[in-house]
């Protein structure tokens, strides 16, 4: 059986004596780090943690690395010094919590015994949705009316307690109610309720004024609660599991948990309003919405990124594009604006010519911003997401791809290998996004080199070496937009699948569009969550879907 750690046997004593690493450069912190010399901790204080160093028979060892070597050795002093301080800081500071949690489940046994009744003279509650603001039947307190009593239901966002009273923010999702706890309803209340318990409230809702700066001007005084579904508090409560100032990776491990905080659920109320918004513009613009299948037996946009799947004694193919059946995607890609699997939106225009295509795009992307932005709502969640967002000018800036090659050599920005950029170089996406933030508007991006673009896409007639393609780049995200004329030869197309190696059958489908009454037409793809990393200014396209999956995440 293999031991956890590296143990050396002391001669004729049979003492053990365990060496544990430590690696500043490539060692890690983790739980599950287990301290051997290829698993070494990062941190000397984290090996502590594990190792406490009043334990004897631990030999702590630091791995030095030099420009060719690397070494091992004893950790210095004043290393020791800060190390041992604070792992004692850590020891007192740990003792002290058991302490209060102690006392803490002392008094949530004795609030937890402590029955409150509602008061039998009061009327009977209307049961009332906190998203409604503007209901008939229910009335406001005032300094001469009598509220209504109500029953409400929702989740605690957030709690404030003082000496004499504890203000809860109810939420149902679409909005936000205070209630005020007093009396002996406060202090039970102040010792069992927390953050996402979800609750039952009763009592009289009555008018705030606006100084207050209560939701909606408003607030319940508390006559009763039942507790429908408990949280935790001490240690396991919501604001210790997912604090707000954690970092976006430690955080992925606990986006279901993430999901309940106001920002990060407004952009899921957000990218529900856009998809909405997108259904309403093509509609009102006679589109039909159509859905490709997921499996498919063909490889499109060159087959470089293919996720294969078996399918019924077969190999089949997750749809890559809906050009070949009007896209369903997973690149192995961890870069900010990539995922796994993702919304696409796609279309198809018929008997169009590039300039119509270009300003069809233009018109859907400022078409959908002005639904928003005129729905309330939508228009609330934008501003406060993204207070200086605004519409963006009209005509988007046009920049062929010859053009872009020569501003970003103009401006010292380099290729991956710090080379100066050529034509035909496929554009990195971050000197992509380089030259869209330094330019600062939504740019038209047209006439790719033919080999960088998708094989089905139409040549140029007066130059042939590059494409009727275009990418919109919005800044802050780079492309948003792929985009382009088909090719519409048949004879040109066979050409260019028997040139790729590719199984004629298996596209019949596709150049059988090209024999039988093919017209000029095009069509784009957009990825939902980079439309919505654009209007809302999310630093990663992760944040713009409830369960994000990328490479290691699932």
């Amino acid at each position: 059986m293999s031991l956890p750690l590296p143990q050396i046997i002391a001669e004729g004593i049979g003492v053990n004596v365990i060496s544990v690493y430590v690696d500043e450069i490539e060692g890690s912190d983790d739980l599950k780090t287990r301290g051997t010399l290829d698993d070494s901790f990062q941190s000397l204080f984290a090996a502590y943690l594990r190792f406490p160093p009043m334990i004897q028979n631990v030999n702590f060892i630091i791995r030095v690395r030099g420009d060719q070597t690397q070494d091992c050795q004893a950790p210095a002093k004043s290393a020791v010094k800060k190390a041992t301080a604070r792992h004692a800081e850590y020891v007192k500071k740990r003792e002290r919590d058991l302490e209060e949690e102690k006392v803490r489940l002392t008094r949530l046994a004795e609030a937890r015994s402590v029955i409150l009744s509602p008061d039998p003279s009061l009327p009977e509650p209307v049961k009332f949705k906190i998203s409604s603001t503007k209901s008939s039947n229910i009335k406001l307190c005032t300094d001469t009316t009598t509220g209504t009593r109500v029953k409400v239901v929702g989740r605690i966002e957030n709690m404030r307690v003082s000496k004499t009273r504890t203000f809860v923010y109810l939420s149902d999702t679409r909005g936000i109610l205070s209630c005020m706890f007093t009396g002996e309803f406060h202090v039970v209340a102040s010792i069992i309720l927390q953050r996402q318990a979800a609750i039952e409230v009763f009592g009289e809702m009555k008018a705030v004024p606006e100084e207050n700066h209560a939701p909606d001007n408003r607030e319940l005084h508390v006559d009763h609660y039942n507790v429908i579904g408990e949280a935790p508090g001490g240690p396991e409560s919501f604001s210790s599991i997912v604090p707000s100032d954690t970092d976006q990776a430690k955080l992925s491990s606990l986006r279901h948990l993430v999901l309940r905080r106001p920002a990060e659920a407004m952009v899921m109320k957000a990218r529900a309003s856009t998809l909405g918004a997108f259904r309403q513009w093509y509609k009102e613009n006679g589109f039909r919405e159509h859905n490709a299948p997921s499996f498919v037996q063909t490889q499109a946009e060159g087959g470089g990124s293919l996720f294969t799947v078996p399918y019924y004694g077969q190999q089949a193919y997750l749809t890559q594009t809906a050009q070949l059946y009007l896209e369903t995607q997973l690149p192995n890609s961890q870069t900010r604006r990539h995922l796994s699997e993702y919304t696409h939106i796609e279309s198809e225009l018929d008997f169009i010519s590039f300039e119509d295509l270009l300003q069809h795009i233009e018109d859907l992307l400022c078409g959908v911003i002005d639904i928003l932005l005129s729905d309330p709502e939508s228009a609330a969640y934008i501003k406060t997401l993204n207070p200086d967002f605004t519409r963006p000018a009209r005509p988007f800036r046009r920049m062929q791809y010859r053009e872009a090659i020569t501003w970003l050599n103009e401006h010292g920005v380099l290729t991956g290998e710090n080379k100066p950029h050529e034509f035909g170089d496929d554009i990195a996406e971050a000197a992509e996004r380089a030259m869209t933030d330094a330019i600062g508007v939504p740019i038209m991006l047209t006439h790719f080199p033919v080999p960088i673009k998708a094989f089905y896409m139409k040549r140029c007639l007066d130059d042939p070496t590059v494409t009727e393609s275009v990418d919109c780049l919005v800044p802050g995200v780079g492309e948003m937009v792929g985009s382009g004329m088909r090719m519409d030869n048949l004879e040109q197309l066979t050409q260019v699948m028997l040139q790729n190696k590719w199984d004629l059958d298996a596209y019949a489908f596709y150049a059988d569009q090209r024999k039988y009454g093919i017209s000029p037409h095009g069509g784009y793809g957009m990825g939902l969550e980079r439309f919505l990393a654009w209007i809302l200014k999310r630093y990663t396209v992760r944040e713009c879907v409830p369960l994000p999956r990328y490479p290691g995440k699932w």
